[in-house]
């Protein structure tokens, strides 16, 4: 007996992510991204920063890039994805540094007051597009599914739970590229708070344990081209690092 017995083809494993400082990993169901969550972002996307509802997309979750954990820095966990690699299909791969919310309770329909309760953790992720590819699809109002989900295209740190350091409403979030800062924002700038975006999730599809939501990105997003190193972080959650190759 193997653990492929009634399956015609080996079964693929399952994608998750670590937890910082422990062993165990959360398993990821479903992987879903919000959209123009900044104001700043939303203007520079050349759209209407108004609180509109949030609109969702979704990449597959072998998408996600698991880092592994290094040494702590102090305001949270360090984690090195090490190489991320450059997508085919493309000559405009950009950066979009988000918060990443960890689904530890399942829900429909939640309420916002209750919503906080439904994450388990949280973790620095960086959403990965091939932009060429997006604004072709936008023209021709087409789907963009294979601009956001293609393979490695969001390399994501150790989750930290929530029992530890709560939920964050609040602190900068940033990224830079070889050095040089290109993102800067703060939580506390987001359309739509984590308890907003859950609940409104809800509204729309079941969410089980082992969703995974990108929450957005500032303003800033730019390109990056092999060979450049990017790092990222968010207070209190923790720091990012990875290469372009």
């Amino acid at each position: 007996m193997t653990e492929n017995d009634g399956y015609v083809v080996d079964a693929p494993p399952l994608a998750s992510l670590p937890i910082a400082g422990g062993n165990e990993r959360f398993p990821i169901r479903r992987v879903f991204c919000v959209g123009r969550n900044y104001a700043d972002h939303a203007r520079e996307m050349g759209a209407d920063p108004d609180r509109e509802p949030p609109f969702f997309f979704s990449k597959p979750t072998d998408a996600v890039f698991a880092a592994i954990e290094g040494a702590p820095r102090a305001d949270g966990p360090r984690c090195v994805a090490g190489v991320v690699p450059y997508p085919s299909a493309t000559n405009d791969l950009q950066f979009e540094i988000e918060l990443v919310v960890a689904i530890g309770v399942g829900g429909t329909s939640i309420a916002p007051g209750d919503a906080l309760a439904h994450v388990w953790g949280y973790g620095v992720g960086v959403d990965l597009t091939r932009r060429d590819l997006q604004a072709q699809a936008k023209e021709l109002r087409r789907p963009w599914d294979l601009s956001k989900g293609f393979d490695a295209s969001g390399p994501c740190s150790a989750l930290v739970p929530a029992s530890v350091i709560g939920h964050p409403d609040h602190g900068s979030i940033w990224l830079a590229v070889n050095g040089a800062e290109r993102q800067r924002g703060d939580l506390s700038d987001q359309i739509w708070p984590v308890a907003d975006l859950v609940s409104e999730l809800s509204n729309y599809v079941t969410l089980g344990a082992g969703d995974v939501i990108f929450t957005g990105t500032p303003s800033g997003v730019g390109t990056i081209v092999r060979g450049d190193a990017i790092t990222a972080g968010i207070d209190g959650v923790g720091d990012l690092d990875f290469t372009i190759r």
